[in-house]
C-alpha cells in the first residue's frame, strides 16, 4: 500500500487543483451541434444565477475533496504490481510531472516558435527550445508535432441514449479520472436509430453529445467540449476496402480537435461528416470515423499519396492512441466456450476466426440469420482488429457497458470509510482505469470457474465473471500436436510419440526462450534424454515469446501391465517459460495457460514449483489446488478437479512431483 501511495502521489500531486472553466471556450462553435450554457432552467428560458464566491467556498471543497477520495479510492483499488506500477510509471508520469509546470497549451508552445502578442501576423521569434523544431512551410500551427506525447483513448458510446444519468454522470467521472492519470478522451457518439431522417438524427446525436459533455463537465476541469465534426467524406468510387487506407472518410479539417486537446478539453462529436466536393452534411459510420482518426493520429492517413505528403503527414503527428474503448449496452464479446459467457481477454490474432464463427451462426430465434445482437457484437470486435491492427502491439481495446465504467456507489456505501475496507469488501474495479494502470483485464481468463466473481449483467441477469473484454493484437498460437485434430492421450504401446528433435520446431530458439525466462542454462543433452519417448506435446505462443512443454510421467516405483501403465500416466507440466521482455505483459503467460488447460489437458495437469519462486502467487490462483512438501523445497500445484478425493491419483502426482530430476547445467537442483 505504501509503495502505491508513493506511486500516485509522485504522479497526481498537481492534478487536484481546479482550473476556472471558460463558458466560451467550453461551449464552442459548431454547425453540426448546438449546447447551451450550464443553468437551470426557468419558465422554458434559460437564467445564469450569480452567487458570492465567498459562500460557496466550503461547499466547493467538499464537493473537490469528495472527488479526490473517489479518484484516489479507484486506483488504489486496482491490483497494481509492482512491475505495472513501473511500466505505467515509465510511461505517464513524465508527462503528469510536465504537466505540474505548464499546462498543455504552453508545453506545446514551447516547442514552437513564440509569436508577438502585439500581433499574430509577425515573424515568430525563435526560443532555444524551439530551435531544433520549426514547422515545415505550409503547416498551421495546431499541426505542428508536440514532442512531449499526449496519448489519447478513442472512445466510441454506442447509443447513449439508453443510458440514465447516474450512469452517464460515472461514465463522465471516469474519463475525468482518466484525464488526471494521463490519457484524454476522445469520444465519438454513436446512436444509431434507423428510420429517422437527417435532421432527426443530427438533433438527437448533438442533444446526446452535450448530455456526456455535461457529465464530464460535472466532475472537474478543464471539462469537455462538443466540436465541429472533422470528418470528410471523399468520392464513394474511390474508397478501398482496407483499414489502411482512408476508406471514403478522412480528417479534412481537425482545427477544433487539436485546439481541444491542446486545451486538454475533452473533444465530444457526433457520427457526421462533410462531402469532400460540396461540404453536404451527411451520417458516417461510428467504426469508419473512430478508424478515420486513427489514421490520422498515426500519420497513415495519407497513405497512398506523394511522398512529400506522407512526410507532412508524420511530421503532424500530435497525439498517441494508446487505448480504444468501445462502450455498448451489450458488454464484451460473447464466447461459447467459455464459463463465464464472454471473452475476459481476446487474443485477436489467434481467436478472431473463432469469434466470427460462433457469431455469425444462426441462433435458435433466428434459424436463417444470425441475431442483431450478434452481428453488434461482430461490429465491435472488427472494429477492435483494424484499429489494433494500425498501432503498436502495445495498444488494447476495452469493449465494455456504460454500467461498468460508471462503477457506481450504492447508498450503502455513502457512509462507508473507505480507508478501512479490506480487500474481500471493496466494490469492484473500474475496468478502465484497471486497464490503464494494469494493461491487463479485471479479471484474469485463465482463473479456475469457481474464482470468478458473480456480477449482474445490464439486463439484471447473474453473470459469472466480468462483463468486460480487454482485447489485443496478440500473436499467433501454435501447439504440436494439434488437440483438434489428434487429442493428447496417454501413449499406447509401440505408439511413436513426439520429440524436439522433431524439424517442426525450432530448438535452439526453444533453448534459448527456457533459459531467457529461467535464468539458468540448461544441460540440452540430458534434458533431451530424460523426456524422450514421454513427450506429450508442445504449445509455442508468437516467435517463441513463450511455450510449455508437458509430458506424460510414471509414478517412481510403479510396476504393472502396459495397460494399467497408461491409464496410471501423470500428465505433467515440465517446462513453463515466458521471455523475460514478455512477462508481466501481453498475456502471453495467460495465452498458453489456456490453451494447456482448455484444449490440451482439460481433465487437469499437475506441476511443480519451488517454494520461494515469485511466481506461486499467479500459479495459486489459477490451480485448484496446491500441496507444500515438508521435506523437500517444492509445492505441487494441480488444475484435476477433485483430485484429494482420488487418493490413489493423488499419490500418483505426488510421486511424479517428487521425483523429477532438473536438467540444469549449474547442478543447483541437488540442493533441492
Amino acid at each position: 500500500m505504501t509503495m502505491r501511495l508513493t506511486a500516485w502521489n509522485r504522479a497526481n500531486f498537481n492534478l487536484t487543483a481546479p482550473l476556472a472553466k471558460d463558458f466560451n471556450r467550453a461551449n464552442g462553435s459548431s454547425s453540426l451541434s448546438w449546447r447551451t450554457a450550464r443553468s437551470r432552467p426557468n419558465g422554458g428560458r434559460y437564467s445564469i444565477t450569480f452567487t458570492s464566491s465567498y459562500a460557496s467556498i466550503p461547499r466547493s471543497q467538499k464537493e473537490k475533496k469528495t472527488l479526490d477520495r473517489d479518484f484516489f479510492v479507484s486506483v488504489l483499488e486496482t491490483s497494481v504490481t509492482k512491475r505495472d506500477a513501473k511500466a505505467y510509471m515509465n510511461k505517464f508520469v513524465p508527462v503528469l510531472e510536465k504537466k505540474g509546470a505548464t499546462d498543455f497549451k504552453k508545453r506545446a508552445a514551447q516547442t514552437r516558435p513564440t509569436e508577438s502578442k502585439d500581433s499574430a501576423k509577425q515573424a515568430p521569434v525563435p526560443n532555444a527550445a524551439a530551435t531544433q523544431n520549426e514547422p515545415l512551410p505550409g503547416l498551421k500551427p495546431e499541426d505542428v508535432a508536440i514532442q512531449m506525447p499526449l496519448y489519447v483513448a478513442l472512445v466510441k458510446f454506442r447509443a447513449p441514449q439508453e443510458v440514465g444519468d447516474d450512469t452517464l454522470n460515472g461514465v463522465g467521472k471516469t474519463l475525468g479520472q482518466l484525464r488526471k492519470l494521463g490519457l484524454i478522451s476522445i469520444v465519438v457518439v454513436d446512436c444509431g436509430l434507423p428510420g429517422n431522417d437527417e435532421a432527426t438524427d443530427r438533433q438527437i446525436a448533438s442533444a446526446q453529445a452535450n448530455r456526456i459533455a455535461t457529465a464530464i463537465d460535472n466532475y472537474d476541469a478543464p471539462g469537455a467540449r462538443v466540436i465541429d465534426s472533422p470528418l470528410a467524406i471523399k468520392n464513394s468510387s474511390d474508397a478501398l476496402v482496407s483499414p489502411f487506407t482512408s476508406n471514403g472518410l478522412f480528417v479534412g479539417n481537425s482545427h477544433d480537435l487539436m485546439a481541444a486537446l491542446q486545451e486538454e478539453v475533452i473533444p465530444i462529436m457526433t457520427t457526421f461528416g462533410y462531402t469532400a466536393d460540396d461540404c453536404a452534411v451527411k451520417p458516417v459510420d461510428a467504426n469508419e470515423a473512430i478508424l478515420a482518426l486513427t489514421r490520422q493520429l498515426s500519420g497513415l492517413q495519407f497513405l497512398g499519396h506523394t511522398t512529400e505528403d506522407l512526410h507532412i503527414s508524420q511530421l503532424a503527428r500530435s497525439a498517441e492512441v494508446y487505448r480504444v474503448v468501445i462502450l455498448d449496452p451489450l458488454g464484451g464479446i460473447p464466447a461459447k466456450n467459455r464459463a463465464t459467457g464472454r471473452y475476459l481477454f481476446l487474443n485477436l490474432e489467434q481467436e478472431f476466426p473463432e469469434v466470427r464463427n460462433d457469431l455469425t451462426t444462426s441462433g435458435p430465434s433466428s434459424p436463417n440469420t444470425p441475431g442483431q445482437q450478434g452481428l453488434q457484437h461482430l461490429s465491435n470486435a472488427e472494429l477492435a482488429k483494424n484499429v489494433l491492427s494500425l498501432l503498436p502491439p502495445t495498444s488494447s481495446a476495452v469493449i465494455t457497458t456504460p454500467q461498468e465504467v460508471a462503477n457506481e456507489r450504492g447508498p450503502e456505501d455513502e457512509g462507508m470509510d473507505w480507508s478501512l475496507v479490506s480487500v474481500s469488501t471493496r466494490r469492484k474495479q473500474n475496468p478502465l482505469i484497471h486497464s490503464l494502470l494494469t494493461d491487463k483485464p479485471v479479471q484474469s481468463s485463465s482463473l479456475p470457474t469457481e474464482r470468478f466473481r458473480h456480477v449482474t449483467s445490464s439486463t439484471g441477469a447473474p453473470q459469472i465473471g466480468s462483463l468486460t473484454t480487454l482485447a489485443k493484437r496478440g500473436m499467433p498460437l501454435t501447439i504440436y500436436p494439434d488437440p483438434r485434430v489428434t487429442p493428447w492421450k496417454p501413449p499406447q504401446s509401440g505408439q511413436k510419440g513426439l520429440n524436439l528433435t522433431d524439424p517442426r520446431i525450432d530448438l535452439p530458439r526453444l533453448v534459448n526462450l527456457i533459459e531467457d525466462s529461467f535464468g539458468r542454462k540448461l544441460d540440452v543433452d540430458d534434458y533431451l534424454k530424460r523426456i524422450h519417448g514421454n513427450l506429450a506435446g508442445i504449445i509455442i505462443a508468437g516467435e517463441y515469446e513463450g511455450g510449455a512443454l508437458l509430458t506424460w510421467e510414471k509414478p517412481h516405483g510403479f510396476e504393472g501391465s502396459e495397460a494399467d501403465a497408461s491409464s496410471r500416466l501423470v500428465p505433467y507440466l515440465d517446462k513453463f517459460a515466458v521471455l523475460r521482455k514478455s512477462q508481466g505483459a501481453g498475456g502471453v503467460a495467460d495465452i498458453i495457460f489456456n490453451a494447456m488447460v482448455r484444449d490440451c489437458f482439460p481433465e487437469g495437469v499437475c506441476w511443480r514449483s519451488r517454494k520461494n519462486n515469485p511466481v506461486n502467487k499467479w500459479y495459486f490462483e489459477r490451480s485448484r489446488g496446491s500441496l507444500k512438501f515438508r521435506d523437500m523445497n517444492w509445492t505441487m500445484f494441480w488444475t484435476t478437479p477433485d483430485l484429494a478425493s482420488d487418493e490413489q491419483r493423488f499419490r500418483d502426482f505426488e510421486s511424479v512431483c517428487r521425483g523429477i530430476e532438473p536438467s540444469w547445467a549449474d547442478q543447483k537442483h541437488v540442493l533441492d
